[in-house]
């Protein structure tokens, strides 16, 4: 059973500020390490992360000064589709409307056409997150000024309903509205770091397909995050959610269809050491049950990052032929950190304990680039 699966049998009895047994001041800190805001600007120089609890205060700065530059240069209009009856012919005209309801003979036209507005699935949603995250910041001036910001933007035209997410995935910015990208991030970071929070006494993630999936990507992007903000400037290049390609000598027609991909979370190469790292991040238990032992390493995890490791070799790549490879699985209150090594390449089974200190978080994942694989 993975410790996801553990949180939900317990979710009742999660203390006030927990989900399941982790600390929301821990998931607002994988929020943030997963998060645009985080890569893009770096706000982790700061040093929020020795205090997470204020992590919301932060985030709503962020928002309410992106806001507020953004409504001094006025905010970004949209195209949206109208369908309308006015006396004079505008877009295309309706025909079947038109006809119907005999509009000519009052002179009026049945038309659709696209109009510029400044209430667009983006600006919806700013003020969505501005509305959100005033109810869980601790400074009355600061839920204060959100709520203001959110009150300008109704006053200007923008409407209450927030966008889907998958509205808001398929929205891109160009050239033009290039600035609007810093504050759809912080509303993007504002909106998850309210889901821990927004249902008073009852646990969000209620539904055990829904938990696994939103925390393992979390976690995922969490560690891909952290390791590209921290890391980068101290040499390493971190490459996320990377492909390999297999080794292939010959194959029939129809292999393509059926062989699998690999594709790995997190590559750390650092050029002047000639070292790389090969993780491959797990929700579940880092160990399951064996045939002849209490405790074993889950084989289809070993064989998968064996695999990710010897198919690369003999390529050309230095860095390849010489790779290591890591595990890294959530844990809550345990502790696993072993290595072996495989035909040349280390391989490191590690937890990360999730209801740990900040500190002990963020060593627990620098521990990886200490030299010890």
């Amino acid at each position: 059973m993975s410790i996801v699966a553990e949180q939900v049998d317990g979710a009742l009895a999660s203390a006030e500020g927990f989900i399941g047994r982790i600390p929301v001041r821990n998931l607002w800190l994988l929020m943030l390490y997963a998060s645009d805001l985080f890569r893009t600007c770096g706000i982790g120089k700061v040093g929020l992360e020795d205090s997470p609890d204020d992590l919301p205060d932060l985030v709503a700065e962020i928002l309410a000064h992106a806001v507020e530059v953004r409504q001094r240069r006025r905010l970004s209009l949209g195209y949206r589709s109208r369908d309308a009856v006015i006396n004079r012919v505008r877009g295309r005209i309706d025909v079947l409307t038109t006809e119907r309801h005999q509009l000519l003979d009052r002179g009026l036209v049945a038309c659709r056409f696209d109009e510029l507005t400044i209430d667009t699935p983006r600006n919806r949603f700013v003020r969505a997150a501005l509305e959100s995250i005033s109810r869980i910041v601790r400074r009355r001036e600061l839920a204060h000024r959100c709520r203001s910001l959110a009150s300008c933007m109704k006053s200007m035209g923008v409407s209450g309903e927030p966008p889907t997410r998958a509205q808001m995935s398929t929205d891109r910015f160009g050239r033009n509205d290039a600035d609007d990208r810093f504050m759809v991030s912080a509303a993007k970071l504002a909106f998850d770091l309210a889901i821990p929070t927004e249902v008073s006494g009852a646990n969000v993630l209620s539904l055990p397909d829904r938990e696994v999936t939103w925390v393992r990507r979390l976690f995922e992007r969490a560690v891909g995050g952290f390791y590209e903000v921290v890391l980068s400037p101290q040499g390493w290049r971190v490459k996320c959610g990377g492909a390999l390609s297999w080794k292939i000598e010959q194959k029939t027609a129809g292999i393509d269809k059926v062989l699998p991909s690999m594709r790995t979370d997190v590559v750390l190469d650092h050029p002047s050491t000639g070292r790389r790292i090969v993780i491959d991040t797990k929700f579940t238990s880092i160990v399951t049950n064996g045939w002849y032992r209490e405790e074993t390493l889950r084989s289809g995890y070993v064989y998968q990052i064996y695999a990710y490791l010897r198919s690369q070799i003999g390529r050309g790549d230095a860095l390849a032929d010489c790779a290591s490879g890591l595990l890294l699985h959530p844990a809550i209150g345990q502790s696993v950190d072993e290595t072996v090594v495989i035909q040349g390449h280390a391989i490191r089974f590690t937890t990360v304990d999730l209801a740990a200190s900040v500190e002990e978080i963020r060593n627990q994942l620098l521990s990886v680039c200490d030299g010890s694989i």
